[in-house]
């Protein structure tokens, strides 16, 4: 309007002298309000680094070179592009925001206190120590904010994949049109690191071939690992892999800079590619405004006061004052926080028409939202007797996923290149999710079990659905770095893993999972079930499903195993219980899956020869660790030896039973009965050895479930 004002004044008397001074009055103004935004957002910037090292230093530990290289990254985010309300930090359609070089936390913990996240000075404070919620790396169940938890390199960026395949799977199930109720992006800043962990390229192939267009990364190209450059080890040209990936792939050459104009018309654009991710490549100096900057000495260790001091000066912040933000700068952020409540209002006003519109739809979203399951969803699974024919438990398992695919409607999941072996795919969730059909359900992982793990772990982040993953449990070597990540995070991911034993025959000793049973029962808040029929099974399925903060890993043989009238759905829940019993028993055997009805069939020749002996199944040792001291000896009459039966390591066992039978190598290649012959899994052997333990303990055998403490 200025310049047109001015252009048709210089239709008249001295036009030139008016049109070009008009002009440059224009262009003098543009560029004061460029300044003045400029200034402020170096301010934020400058502020972002400061509050970081600051952060840093005081607990003496820490990351401070990644947020200070990344400060614009995270000011262009979150104070210009993400959608998000800190007074609402669950809000249904925010945008997801993952720091996959999680090392740099200081970064993200000082954005959410500028933001006014529950995050205060106090908190920065306490960084790193005990009980504080700025711990060492970002951990989701303990800061308002963070998504998932990061640090093991490349989990982030892996994450990122299934938080924004969530969301295009909800959108595809719930929206309508004129009735956009989920649609926002995912953003994901990663370093070298990330991108040279071998799970963040399972994950990235996956997300190129599912046209993951909501997914864009910054990555930060700073040229530095803890040895040193990255031209050490490292030399690839990313953004050419990433577009072999299926991504679209742009570059920031100076990421440094407080103008922010090539980083948002960047990120601008990677949003207007909407049939693939997108890969911004950010070169960054790490430690920008250090004396160290572009070493790797700024990697892990705090910058020390004096150099604090001279980062300080030189971005015209007083040395003295720590953790300062300036008055200005808080009422900035005060406006991001403010328009991020009128975007959540907005949305608010969406879904009212869309509940009004669709009221059944509305009402399944807010609930599989909350991770409530839905009522009587357990009114459908299936029941099995000794009279059911006798099949592997995976074949049960196929049963009770076909039950509940349509009670549970965010179910969804699928295998790694696995289908037919792991039987995963059923009558309900037919239909593949692909960039056609993102409401499908069923999920074509490909050959990529530990990115698929990780996947699972960013779909249960995002909410609104319940995933499951399907391989061999033997390839839960593969899988380890997201399994335990899906525990510390409290996330319900669902492993469906098949081929659990030395039982699958001819694949030999390389699909054995001898060790595999030990690892995961070890590890804490993970539920591990090895079900004995499909009784059992449905057990493990339903105590899984209720957990809602804690995964489970289902091991599901391939050999057939028969179904018992005594087993039970509810008792699995208690991880042990008799399954068989008999008076006076003399000797318990504990066994689980498959074994199970070996340990029936030696009991009944051993109580048949004088020594009553009482079977215990034995599903789930984490929730029998729960169970009361009453109902344990109730299963583990004190006194009374226990022989534990398992085809598996025997490593922990000894916490339940007096004497194990198991397989401490590895296992051997030829058909499965012969192989568990081989390793003693015969009933004279088990009957022989339970004769030796009786004999060997008496009545006398010393409880193992009373300890001191």
């Amino acid at each position: 309007f200025f310049f047109f004002f001015f252009f048709t004044l210089s239709k008249k008397k001295n036009h030139h002298l008016l049109f070009y001074s008009s002009l440059h009055l224009l262009l003098v103004m543009t560029d004061s309000k460029r300044s003045k935004t400029t200034e402020m957002e170096d301010k934020c910037i400058n502020t972002i680094r400061t509050v970081a090292i600051d952060t840093v230093q005081k607990a003496n530990s820490g990351h401070p070179g990644a947020p200070m290289g990344c400060a614009p990254m995270a000011q262009a985010l979150f104070s210009h592009v993400m959608s998000f309300n800190p007074a609402n930090p669950k809000w249904s359609n925010r945008d997801r925001f993952v720091l996959s070089n999680g090392h740099a936390c200081a970064l993200q913990y000082t954005m959410l206190h500028l933001l006014g996240f529950n995050v205060s000075v106090d908190d920065l404070k306490q960084f790193r120590q005990i009980g504080s919620i700025t711990p060492g790396h970002p951990e989701n169940h303990v800061t308002d904010g963070i998504e998932v938890s990061t640090g093991p390199l490349g989990q982030g960026i892996s994450n990122g994949v299934g938080l924004a395949l969530a969301e295009r799977h909800l959108a595809g199930v719930y929206n309508k049109p004129g009735h956009n109720v989920v649609d926002h992006y995912t953003y994901v800043i990663c370093g070298d690191g990330c991108l040279q962990e071998g799970v963040s390229a399972e994950a990235s192939s996956f997300g190129g071939h599912q046209k993951l267009g909501k997914l864009i990364v910054l990555y930060d190209d700073n040229h530095i690992t803890i040895d040193g450059a990255t031209g050490l080890s490292f030399g690839e040209d990313v953004l050419k892999r990433y577009e072999a990936y299926g991504w679209h792939t742009l570059a920031v050459s100076d990421g440094n800079q407080s103008d922010l104009t090539d980083l948002r018309q960047a990120i601008e654009e990677a949003k207007a590619v909407t049939d693939k991710p997108s890969m911004i490549k950010v070169t960054t100096i790490i430690g920008f405004g250090s004396g160290k900057e572009g070493t790797h000495d700024v990697h892990g260790a705090p910058l020390g006061d004096e150099d604090i001091a001279n980062v300080k000066r030189k971005f015209g912040i007083d040395p003295a004052k720590k953790f300062y933000v300036a008055d200005d700068v808080k009422e900035y952020y005060k406006q991001v926080a403010a328009r991020g409540a009128e975007k959540e209002a907005a949305w608010n006003d969406v879904f009212a028409k869309y509940e009004k519109e669709y009221p059944e739809l509305a009402s399944q979203f807010v609930r599989a939202m909350s991770g409530e399951l839905p009522e009587d969803w357990d009114s459908t699974l299936p029941t099995f007797d000794s009279s059911t024919k006798a099949e592997g438990s995976r074949k049960y398992s196929q049963k009770v996923l076909a039950s509940v695919v349509d009670t549970i409607p965010e179910l969804i999941g699928g295998s790694a290149d696995l289908t037919p072996s792991n039987n995963t795919k059923v009558k309900g969730n037919e239909l593949d999710n692909t960039p056609e059909t993102p409401e499908g359900r069923y999920i074509r992982f490909g050959v990529r079990e530990h990115g698929m793990s990780a996947i699972c772990n960013g779909l249960a982040a995002h909410g609104g659905v319940i995933p499951f993953c399907a391989t061999f449990l033997t390839f839960a070597g593969y899988c380890l770095g997201a399994i335990r990540l899906s525990a510390l995070s409290g996330f319900r991911v669902l492993y469906v893993f098949t081929h659990d034993s030395p039982g699958l025959g001819e694949d030999g000793p390389t699909h054995q999972p001898v060790e595999t049973y030990a690892h995961l029962r070890c590890l804490p808040n993970l539920h591990f079930f090895r079900p004995a029929d499909g009784t059992e099974t449905v057990g493990a399925y339903k105590a899984a499903l209720q957990s809602s903060h804690t995964p489970s890993v289902f091991a599901l043989s391939r050999q057939n195993i028969p179904n018992y009238d005594e087993s039970s759905v509810d008792n699995v829940a208690k991880g042990a219980y008799v399954l068989k019993d008999v008076d006076s028993a003399q000797l318990i055997i504990a066994a689980s899956g498959s074994e199970v009805s070996l340990a029936v069939d030696a009991a009944q020749q051993l109580t048949s020869e004088g020594i009553p002996t009482r079977v215990v199944s034995f599903p789930c040792w984490s929730l029998f660790n729960e169970q009361s001291q009453e109902y344990k000896e109730s299963v583990f009459t004190p006194g009374v030896p226990v022989m534990s039966v398992e085809a598996a390591n025997t490593q922990g066992w000894a916490k339940y039973s007096h004497a194990q039978i198991g397989i401490d190598t590895f296992g051997l290649s030829g058909p499965g009965d012969k192989v568990l012959a081989h390793f003693g899994f015969t009933i004279d052997n088990v009957v022989e050895k339970g004769k030796k333990v009786a004999a060997f303990y008496g009545s006398s055998a010393p409880s193992l479930t009373r300890v001191a403490f």
